[in-house]
């Protein structure tokens, strides 16, 4: 393999480029050690040495430090590591490695994170979230069977009202309207919204 070009991404790492085609980022001290420059030749066992040896070790700690930083979903550390620069076959190794350790959970991040809302969102907000997280549909369904009670849909509605001062005792109907309009687009259940608001001439 010919080294076809050295592109600077810091003063100190540099992307590596093999015929052509974009290999790995090395730093300053890697590029001597492993004798890399420009119209220079790589053998096969110095490139599988420095993916398993450098780059791989290199992606293991960045995954770790990524999840010590702050909670992660499987494919929000994917996306990180792949914006690192990292090939696929070593982000997908970097991630098994963590993987292995607990460290990466996607089930109990679900179940976090409804927790941690339920009480103020809808689950249609709680469910968009967690897709836009890349969660599977499967595994959200799940964490929403393992998390929810009956009234929890209740209770995040109660706490909106409150923060909105809104008093179902007094409100006239049309501001009864106004918040069960507003308490379903954020997608809340039109029994529960009912229930809490006491609109029962809704149906008249």
């Amino acid at each position: 393999m010919t080294v076809t070009r050295l592109e600077p991404v810091t003063k100190t790492k540099y992307k590596v480029y093999l015929d052509g085609q974009f290999a790995f980022i090395l730093y300053k001290g890697e590029l001597s050690r492993y004798h890399i420059a420009v119209d220079g030749e790589l053998n096969e066992e110095a490139y599988q040495s420095i993916r398993t040896e450098v780059v791989l070790k290199r992606a293991k700690l960045r995954a770790m430090h990524l999840l010590s930083d702050m909670g992660r979903t499987e494919s929000q550390l994917r996306t990180k590591l792949e914006q690192g620069g990292y090939a696929s076959d070593i982000v997908e190794a970097a991630i098994a490695y963590v993987k292995s350790f607990g460290y990466v959970n996607d089930m109990e991040y679900a179940c976090s994170f409804i927790e941690s809302r339920k009480d103020k969102k809808s689950r249609k907000e709680i469910y968009a979230a967690l897709c836009q997280k890349g969660i599977t549909k499967e595994e959200i369904e799940k964490a929403f069977e393992e998390c929810y009670e009956s009234d929890d849909s209740r209770a995040a509605i109660e706490a909106i009202i409150r923060k909105k001062k809104f008093d179902p005792e007094t409100a006239d109907y049309a501001e009864r309207q106004k918040i069960a309009g507003y308490l379903m687009r954020k997608g809340f259940r039109y029994e529960d919204v009912r229930q809490v608001i006491q609109v029962s001439e809704w149906n008249a």
